[in-house]
């Protein structure tokens, strides 16, 4: 475990999320915050929000106090008020890298490590059965306390509520490996900053955190346990400020970018592209989150569909699904003229340009975006590099870029593409890239749905692939605050 090293002084960040969290001042909320038993209202409505600092010290120094308010036992109602919206669906992107909850860790995982870190895990363990409970608890608290925070998170709060524990858990996970956890948090700081996050907002996002888990973990939490939830507390939420405030010296927040083109290829799948209002600076594979001006403080994440162009123009596939806010924004509501708003580019499914080794990309439905991107980003380079990419669908209409891709190939020797129609009437994605193999000398990259990564993945490293040179969407880069 490592220290804060600074005070909290510095500009926050905020995380790369795609479907929970704002950015400044397009949306005034309409909730009233939440009151009930147990739950009392620090500031009345209408009031600034009470932001007191917290002191959040390492624990060699006197304790704090970070619960003000009555919590009873584990079991109690919900306050009063408190909802759980309709189930808001996000993009392809979020649903293959954001569906998948980590596995909690083992009993014996957890009480491996630091004695900081046996103690969070232990918490993180009695907590997860009663995961929704607990960050429902945890937003109420907040924003009974500090209503004035609750215009930065979206009208609808489950996939936020989700994306907090799976933050605890990956952060608790790496909580005795320096620069893992720092990479993570930094990432998480830095995407952070588009949601208007500010510093003197994580100690009351603190207070209501260790609040809700000294309810839901009652069983095992005591005087220890809070003490090494403050130390941990504060190392991660000064990890994410100093990660922000470095990140301000070198990039705005967000960009706003003007739809230029919008060419609907199927009914439901847009290729759409925008001009953003200033440099913007992203690798090929990359992938970026954007907010739409009809759904203020929701942004849902989309992969580059091109690499890096003179003109400055950036492309994006959108597939509207159903319930799928954004999405469905996108394809059937913008047009040239709109303006929308992108957070920064993160992920590292990229190109090495340090090896020549193969490609073997695998893209299902809009994953041939980013797919199409590295291809474009290996002719850029000139390099002649073997690239052979499978281009699965569920359907032959669903094929919406294999001209663009067949053009790609006749203009490149080096470039193969292969469309797989995955069904059980026709060959499978996976039967199909075991014919053509072997494949051991190549990096793999796999962009699609949940089913298909997950299924491309396993099959990759059954033929032979090891793990590190298989590259994807990571689900720990797309979590949200």
């Amino acid at each position: 475990m490592f220290e804060a090293r600074h005070t909290m002084d510095a500009p926050t960040t905020r995380s790369a999320d795609d479907g929970a969290g704002e950015g400044g001042g397009w949306f005034t909320s309409r909730h009233q915050p939440p009151t009930g038993p147990g739950i009392e209202a620090g500031t009345r409505q209408g009031h600034p929000a009470n932001l007191r600092p917290v002191d959040l010290r390492p624990m060699d120094s006197k304790p704090v106090d970070l619960r003000p308010v009555d919590l009873r036992p584990v079991g109690r109602p919900m306050p009063r008020g408190v909802r759980s919206p309709g189930r808001d669906v996000g993009t392809d992107i979020e649903l293959r890298v954001a569906a998948q909850r980590p596995a909690l860790p083992s009993v014996s995982a957890a009480e491996k490590g630091s004695p900081d870190a046996i103690l969070v895990r232990r918490t993180l363990a009695e907590v997860t059965p009663v995961a929704d409970e607990v960050t429902s608890y945890f937003y109420a608290l907040l924003f009974v306390r500090h209503p004035g925070l609750r215009e930065l998170f979206p009208a609808a709060m489950d996939i936020q509520r989700d994306r907090l524990l799976k933050a605890l858990l990956t952060a608790a996970e790496y909580i005795d490996n320096t620069e893992t956890l720092v990479d993570y948090l930094g990432k998480l700081g830095r995407g952070h900053r588009k949601y208007g996050t500010r510093p003197e907002y994580y100690p009351a996002l603190g207070e209501s955190l260790i609040a809700a888990l000294s309810t839901y973990a009652s069983s095992v939490w005591d005087v220890e346990t809070e003490a090494a939830w403050i130390r941990t507390y504060t190392t991660i939420s000064q990890v994410m400020i100093d990660a922000a405030a470095e990140d301000e010296l070198r990039a705005p927040a967000w960009w706003h970018a003007e739809i230029v083109t919008h060419e609907l290829r199927t009914p439901d799948v847009a290729v759409i592209t925008v001009r953003p209002d200033q440099p913007y600076p992203f690798l090929a594979g990359q992938y970026t989150s954007l907010e739409t001006p009809w759904w203020p403080r929701v942004w849902r994440q989309y992969s580059f569909a091109s690499a890096p162009r003179s003109d400055g123009l950036l492309a994006f596939h959108v597939k509207a699904i159903p319930a799928g806010w954004v999405s469905n924004a996108l394809v059937h509501r913008a047009c040239p003229g709109d303006i929308i708003r992108l957070g920064p580019p993160t992920g590292s499914m990229t190109v090495d340009h340090t090896t020549d080794s193969g490609l073997l990309c695998l893209g299902g439905g809009t994953g041939i975006a980013p797919i199409k991107a590295l291809v474009e980003e290996v002719a850029g380079h000139g390099e002649r590099r073997p690239v052979e990419v499978f281009y699965g669908a569920r359907t032959d209409h669903d094929l919406y870029e294999l001209d663009t891709m067949l053009r790609l190939q006749q203009a490149h020797s080096w470039l193969s593409v292969r469309a797989v129609i995955d069904e059980p009437a026709r060959r499978r994605l996976p039967d199909a890239i075991r014919a053509y193999g072997p494949w051991y000398e190549y990096d793999a990259y796999v962009s699609g749905p949940p089913g298909m990564i997950r299924s491309g993945v396993n099959s990759l490293r059954n033929m032979g692939i090891p793990t590190e040179r298989i590259r994807h969407d990571r689900v720990e880069e797309l979590v949200g605050p």
